[in-house]
């Protein structure tokens, strides 16, 4: 049996959060001592790590208020984040370890594998890439936390800068498509959980790489797996390739 060690939830009344409670409390090595929302810090000497779903701006206060305090653990599954929250929550990584990615789901980390690996080998004189997402009515932020991983693991497979490539929203008349762009489209409707899609397209023959999120709780799963991971590491900014052994933590 694990080592026990205690969990706090930030973001606990929302979809993710009440999800994480449900898996947390099915399991026999982990207490959880604090369950909060935005505008609440509970005592974090209370928590070996917490799993915090809230918003960018109450990710990066919960980071700071850790590093000052030299810890807990956190796992951040906030997406959304502006350039400038991101760099605050590296900064905090400096003091404290973090595990933060935009899907804690296996098979999507595995999707973005295969995509990476994908662009490496399709040449972009021949071949588009179009990244497609759909959620929920209630999600607000777009393109996703993963359809921006899919992009940039595309964008590192083709060995370019995502902000140099990306394709700005389709609108009305415009341009042809410029060779070598990512595009991205997401749609938001009823209560989609997750779905993403990468479309490779030359003239020839299209490639779709795909992954389906059936039941939220497996995003849940992934957090607690990367809480137990993460717990115990060196300050640091980690994500779920690191958790997941493909890359050496």
């Amino acid at each position: 049996m694990n080592a026990l060690f205690h969990a706090g939830i930030s973001g606990a009344r929302g979809r993710m959060g009440r999800a994480v409670s449900q898996v947390l409390d099915a399991r026999k090595d982990v207490v959880v001592a604090a369950r909060f929302d935005r505008g609440e810090m509970p005592d974090l000497s209370l928590c070996d790590v917490i799993i915090d779903f809230s918003t960018p701006e109450a990710s990066v206060e919960l980071a700071e208020r850790c590093a000052e305090a030299g810890g807990p653990a956190l796992v951040i599954g906030s997406t959304g984040l502006s350039p400038e929250e991101e760099a605050r929550i590296e900064a905090a990584a400096e003091k404290v370890a973090i595990v933060r990615s935009g899907n804690f789901s296996l098979g999507v980390n595995i999707l973005i594998g295969l995509v990476e690996h994908a662009a490496q080998r399709l040449d972009a004189r021949d071949w588009d890439i179009e990244v497609l997402e759909s959620h929920h009515r209630r999600k607000v932020d777009a393109p996703s936390g993963t359809a921006l991983m899919l992009g940039e693991a595309a964008a590192s497979g083709r060995n370019v800068d995502l902000d140099d490539v990306r394709a700005a929203p389709r609108n009305g008349v415009g341009e042809p498509r410029a060779e070598g762009e990512i595009g991205f489209a997401a749609l938001r409707a009823g209560g989609i959980i997750g779905e993403h899609s990468v479309v490779f397209a030359s003239d020839d023959e299209v490639l779709t790489l795909s992954h389906s999120a059936i039941d939220r709780s497996l995003f849940a799963k992934g957090a607690v797996a990367a809480a137990a991971w993460v717990r115990n590491r060196r300050p640091g900014l980690y994500d779920m390739q690191d958790v997941l052994g493909f890359r050496q933590a």
